[in-house]
C-alpha cells in the first residue's frame, strides 16, 4: 500500500511543480534605437563618447515608468536588453555619427595620443514616463580633449506627450529613443556652430 502511495504523491507534486513553472508571466525585453537616417559617409570630424552617467535607480534591468510624485512603478517581466547606460551611449553614437556625417566615433576612455575633436559627456539626471507624457533631463558637456577647453555646456529638459495610458512598456522605449535623438539634435547643432564659428569646413 505504502510503496504504490508514494510513486503516486511524486508524481502528483512533479505536476503541481510544472502546472506552477507553465503559468510564469512571460519575460519581455526592449531596446532603445536610434533614428532610422543614411549611415554616415564622412570623416569630417572625430567624435568621443562618454561617460555617460546616470542615476541609480535607473541601473537595474527592469523598466521603471508611471512616476508618481517619489513612487516608480518598475515591471515585473519587462527588461532592458541591455544595461541602459550601454544603451544611451550606443544610441547617443548612432545618433551623432549620422547627424554630423562622421565614420569617426570613439568611445571614453580613448587613447590619450588619439583623442577626438569633440567630447560629449552625459549626466542623465532623469528620465520617467507617465500616463502623460516622458521626460529627460539631462546635463551635458561638449568639449575639445585635446586642451579640455569647453564649447558649451547645458541643462536640458526634454518632453514627449504621450496619448492616454501611453505610459506601457511597448512605448516607452521608443518615447526614450526619440528624446535621446532630440538630445542628440541639440549637441550636433552645438558642434556644428562651433565649427561654423571657427571656419571649420562642414
Amino acid at each position: 500500500m505504502n510503496k504504490t502511495i508514494l510513486p503516486l504523491a511524486w508524481v502528483l507534486s512533479l505536476t503541481v511543480l510544472l502546472a506552477g513553472c507553465g503559468s510564469s508571466p512571460r519575460s519581455n525585453y526592449y531596446l532603445l534605437t536610434a533614428e532610422q537616417s543614411r549611415a554616415p559617409s564622412g570623416h569630417t570630424l572625430s567624435l568621443g563618447i562618454g561617460p555617460i552617467e546616470i542615476p541609480e535607480y535607473l541601473r537595474r534591468s527592469n523598466l521603471i515608468y508611471n512616476r508618481q510624485g517619489n513612487k516608480l512603478q518598475v515591471a515585473s517581466s519587462d527588461s532592458w536588453a541591455e544595461p541602459l547606460g550601454d544603451g544611451i551611449e550606443r544610441v547617443l553614437a548612432l545618433n551623432l555619427a549620422s547627424l554630423l556625417d562622421t565614420q569617426d566615433v570613439r568611445y571614453f576612455p580613448w587613447h590619450p595620443k588619439r583623442v577626438p575633436d569633440y567630447g560629449i559627456k552625459i549626466n542623465l539626471l532623469a528620465m520617467d514616463a507617465n500616463d502623460g507624457e516622458a521626460t529627460l533631463t539631462a546635463e551635458w558637456l561638449v568639449y575639445r580633449p585635446v586642451d579640455a577647453g569647453t564649447v558649451k555646456r547645458r541643462l536640458s529638459r526634454l518632453q514627449l506627450p504621450l496619448s492616454p495610458g501611453g505610459s506601457t512598456p511597448e512605448q516607452i522605449a521608443p518615447a526614450y529613443s526619440k528624446l535621446l535623438h532630440q538630445l542628440s539634435e541639440i549637441i550636433a547643432a552645438t558642434i556644428t556652430a562651433d565649427r561654423a564659428d571657427s571656419g571649420t569646413p562642414r
